[in-house]
C-alpha cells in the first residue's frame, strides 16, 4: 500500500477491497489521475482508494508521469526520549529537506536536521518510512518522496530555528506535548510517528 497526500487528502494505492476510511474506490486502470487530483484539491473528495491488481507496476507508472523530488528527514530522540519538532507555517512538523547533488540520502537527512534545528551529535538508528505528497511547481505536479530516519542526539546546547526556511521554533517535546502537536500537523507526520511507535513495540 502507498499513500500520496494532496492537500492532506490521501490517494491510497491498494490491492485490498477493504474500505476502512469510507472513501470512494477507483480502479487504477480506469482512472484519469489528473482529474482525481483536481477533485481532491477542490475538496470534492476527502480521500480515495485506488485499487490495483498490479500494485508495484501501477505505482511505478504513476511516478513516471511526475517529477519526483527526493527529500529526507528525521524523528530525533534525546536522552529523555523526547521528540524534536519544528514549528513552521502555523503547524508542528519534523525537520526534513531536499537532497543535494552528490549526497547519499542518509547524509541529506542528517544535514537537514542539523541546518533546520541547530542541533549536533546526530546519529541514525534506523530507517522508518517513506512518505509522499503532491505539490505544484512551475505549473506542474511534483511528487515529493521523503525518506524518514529514527535519530538520536545527546546535544544539550541551544536549538536554533532556521528562520530563512520559515521555521520559528524548535524544541523537544515529551509524550503529552507530542500528542498535542500531532493535533496540529500534517498527516504524513502522523504516519512517521506511527511508524516509530510500531517500531518500538516490536
Amino acid at each position: 500500500m502507498y499513500k500520496v497526500f494532496v492537500n492532506d487528502k490521501p490517494i491510497i494505492f491498494t490491492t485490498s477491497v477493504k474500505n476502512e476510511e469510507d472513501y470512494p474506490v477507483y480502479v487504477y486502470k480506469n482512472t484519469i489521475i489528473d482529474e482525481l487530483i483536481y477533485k481532491l484539491k477542490l475538496g470534492k473528495l476527502k480521500g480515495v482508494y485506488l485499487f490495483s491488481n498490479d500494485l508495484e507496476n501501477h505505482w511505478q507508472s504513476f511516478k513516471i508521469n511526475l517529477k519526483v523530488i527526493t527529500a529526507a528527514g528525521g524523528l530525533v530522540l534525546n536522552d529523555e526520549n523526547e521528540i524534536l519538532f519544528i514549528y513552521r507555517g502555523n503547524k508542528w512538523d519534523l525537520p526534513k529537506g531536499r537532497i543535494e547533488k552528490g549526497e547519499e540520502i542518509e547524509e541529506t537527512a542528517v544535514r537537514e536536521v542539523e541546518e533546520e534545528c541547530g542541533i549536533k551529535n546526530l546519529s541514525i538508528k534506523k530507517k522508518l518510512i517513506n512518505t509522499y505528497h503532491l505539490f505544484v511547481q512551475k505549473g506542474e505536479h511534483r511528487l515529493k518522496e521523503t525518506h524518514w530516519y529514527l535519530m538520536y542526539s545527546n546535544y544539550k546546547g541551544n536549538l536554533i530555528p532556521q528562520t530563512e526556511e520559515g521555521i520559528t521554533n524548535v524544541l523537544f517535546k515529551g509524550k503529552s506535548d507530542t500528542e498535542k502537536a500531532l493535533q496540529n500537523t500534517y498527516l504524513n507526520i502522523k504516519l512517521v510517528y506511527d511508524s516509530y511507535n510500531n517500531s518500538i513495540k516490536k
